[in-house]
């Protein structure tokens, strides 16, 4: 069974799991102090794996094997970007990662748009650099050098946006998208695990109660819910619109830790916030505007 949903819902949705998702790079750079990068990626999958297994196996076993295979190639395409996010959090700060990763607010419009060989809308490109600025504005800091982890976050972007573009062409093909969500966050479990035993073997297992609250989080939190349910979430939007959701996941953190952590935003965060509020708002409101048009036209 295919979960439909509008575009409203479905962006509702998306907006959900990127927030939800916005704790992610901070507990992997807490786990990342007692574990490698591939075994907290195991465990934190393949918990989630377990997990998701025991609640939807029956329809797992109804869905179709093209919704599985489909699910199994996002998931190939997320092995990838999480290995790169991980290796380039050792070598950088959360805030760094975060804004150099989500450039790809604006590499999935030009990608798209090297793909059809013409020019992005010119809604999507001030869409995408009001969104990209307001991410600077939030999280890059002044001074920040280019090394190591700066360069693999700027691969990661590359890929995040792969990636994204990848979900949507697979995801409008119709069929079960929920079953392709788990099969996409069980083959990243399948693809960590083999990676670990080749590269971090002999693996070790956390031993620490905090360790196992964070692969908890992440598994339950990040992956359970935000992995998931993005396939279904973006069945209902355009790849350039879940681009500039991503915008959400800075714009999330740094609220996070004004709430919990007192750090502040400052002059330059709020108006970074508002900047990427504007960007993801400001397609919907032209769209309002010209379908309010249309319809006033219609009465006349």
């Amino acid at each position: 069974m295919k979960l439909k949903l509008t575009r409203r819902t479905g962006e509702l949705l998306l907006a959900a799991v990127i927030i939800t998702r916005s704790t992610s790079l901070l507990l992997s750079k807490l786990g990342l102090a007692d574990m490698g990068p591939f075994t907290l990626m195991a465990l934190r999958f393949s918990t989630a794996s377990i997990l998701l297994l025991a609640l939807f196996w029956r329809r797992l076993r109804a869905a179709g094997k093209g919704d599985l295979m489909r699910g199994a190639a996002i998931g190939a395409a997320f092995f990838a970007v999480l290995t790169s996010e991980l290796f380039g959090l050792r070598h950088t700060s959360t805030s760094t990662a975060s804004f150099l990763e989500n450039t790809s607010v604006v590499l999935v419009p030009l990608l798209l748009a090297v793909a059809a060989r013409k020019l992005p809308g010119a809604v999507t490109l001030i869409s995408a650099l009001l969104s990209l600025t307001g991410v600077g504005l939030l999280t890059l800091r002044p001074g920040a050098g280019i090394g190591a982890g700066e360069l693999l976050c700027m691969l990661t972007a590359l890929l995040y946006a792969g990636a994204i573009i990848l979900t949507d062409r697979l995801s409008h093909k119709g069929g079960d998208t929920l079953a392709m969500g788990i099969a996409q966050v069980c083959t990243i479990a399948v693809l960590a695990l083999m990676a670990a035993f080749i590269f971090e073997a002999p693996i070790q297992i956390p031993a620490r109660v905090q360790d196992w609250g964070i692969i908890l989080g992440l598994a339950v939190v990040c992956t359970g819910f935000g992995f998931t349910l993005q396939p279904v979430a973006q069945s209902a939007t355009t790849a350039e619109r879940s681009a500039m959701f991503c915008a959400l996941n800075p714009l999330s953190a740094s609220i996070l830790g004004v709430v919990f952590l007192d750090e502040e935003l400052g002059v330059l965060g709020v108006t970074g916030a508002a900047l990427i509020l504007c960007g993801i708002l400001l397609p919907n409101v032209l769209e309002a505007r010209k379908s309010a048009a249309k319809a006033a036209t219609h009465g006349t």
